[in-house]
């Protein structure tokens, strides 16, 4: 046990299990007046809710860690089948939430699809271009396949419509793709087919309330009590917190001025309570989790291995950019939660579930390394000893 103890990642033990519980005390913060008042909960309604992820996340990390991440590449054709399958029941089955129907209620507990498809897309494309590395170059053969399921998947999520989620997902398979040894003129070729493709549909997926957004994001002053109040509301509550925060629970902007504030934009209640100082905190574990996973795939001799620590490092890291890109106006808002501390259980057991997996890798890379260098010896030339200096030297 000791043995098994030492081959595992502390750092991705540590980093998540600290944010996990950080992130739990900032929701309970966040939520014990709003909750009560706007939404007519108990106060402790989302603490609970929370704890209950955290110790089923936990769990996961801890059992992914010790499971072997190449069973997935075994499974990756029925991550695809499950995926669509899943998307495709929210039209028959699905719970509208926020005019998206990208939810299924099942009375005490509730599932959004889209966040299995962000860790399902990346098993599948790293398993696929894993298995396709002695032939990558061929585009029709190697490249263009998995393309094909990568647009069902973006189409079924983007009739929900849950933009967001589509925009992290396409994110992800473009990372993988790039990273897979495809060559550069593929990579050019797939840059101007998407913008093309965006481009027409652009009348489709522009609408007054994705202008609306963008108008909120850019130019929130304009409209204050409307589009920008959002963002407003978030500008106060980091303005407020200055360097140090007003402490601990006594953030005034989640009294009901904040929407969302145990959610979409629970940075700005850690910016108001907890200051710059708590803000730094946070995204300094997350870009933690981030660099460290991306040094995992480049350490890992195994093209699954290495492309499945990428694609999880990305997700944390393009998940994490939207968050906070919109709670500080640098993007529209689109629903993004910030990983492992915002509320919502999909996010928080699908993240965890995926930081197991990482940490698997990271083990064994570990274990592999420190059985080459076990084995290894180098070859020795015979020695001999100089009658004129009378040293040894090594030939």
């Amino acid at each position: 046990m000791l043995q098994r103890l030492k081959t595992f990642d502390f750092t991705l033990l540590f980093a998540p299990i600290a944010l996990v519980a950080f992130g739990t005390v900032m929701v309970y913060s966040a939520s014990m007046v709003y909750g009560p008042v706007v939404l007519d909960v108990s106060s402790n309604h989302y603490l609970v809710k929370q704890l209950q992820w955290m110790v089923l996340g936990i769990i996961l990390l801890f059992f992914m860690s010790a499971f072997p991440y190449r069973h997935f590449k075994r499974l990756a054709k029925a991550t695809v089948l499950l995926m669509v399958v899943l998307l495709v029941g929210l039209f028959a089955f699905g719970t509208a939430v926020n005019n998206s129907l990208s939810w299924y209620d099942l009375g005490p507990l509730s599932f959004q699809p889209a966040e299995f498809v962000k860790i399902g897309i990346i098993i599948y494309l790293s398993s696929v271009y894993a298995n396709k590395q002695k032939y990558i170059g061929n585009f029709p053969k190697a490249v263009l396949p998995p393309l094909v399921i990568i647009s069902v998947l973006l189409g079924l999520i983007i009739m929900q419509p849950d933009i967001g989620s589509a925009a992290i997902i396409g994110m992800l398979a473009s990372v993988i793709i790039m990273c897979s040894g495809i060559k550069g003129k593929h990579i050019l070729l797939l840059v101007v087919v998407t913008a093309g493709i965006l481009i027409m549909a652009g009348s489709q997926l522009v609408t007054d309330e994705r202008i609306n957004r963008f108008t909120g994001a850019y130019q929130p002053f304009e409209a204050p009590q409307s589009d920008g109040y959002h963002l407003i509301q978030s500008y106060v509550a980091i303005a407020t917190g200055g360097l140090t925060g007003v402490g601990l629970g006594q953030g005034v902007q989640k009294l009901g001025y904040l929407p969302e504030p145990h959610t979409d934009f629970i940075m700005a209640v850690i910016a108001e309570e907890l200051g710059f100082i708590g803000v730094v905190i946070t995204v300094g574990l997350l870009a933690t989790i981030v660099l460290r996973g991306l040094y995992i795939s480049w350490r890992c001799k195994d093209a699954f291995g290495s492309l499945l620590a990428l694609g999880i490092s990305s997700l944390f890291a393009i998940q994490s950019f939207i968050n906070l890109g919109a709670m500080s106006g640098l993007l529209p808002i689109t629903g993004v939660t910030l990983p492992l501390v915002s509320y919502g259980g999909s996010s928080l057991v699908i993240m965890m579930f995926s930081l197991g997996i990482l940490n698997n890798i990271a083990r064994t890379v570990k274990v592999k390394e420190e059985e080459r260098a076990e084995t290894y010896e180098p070859e020795r030339e015979p020695v001999h000893r100089t009658r004129q200096q009378g040293v040894r030297s090594w030939n």
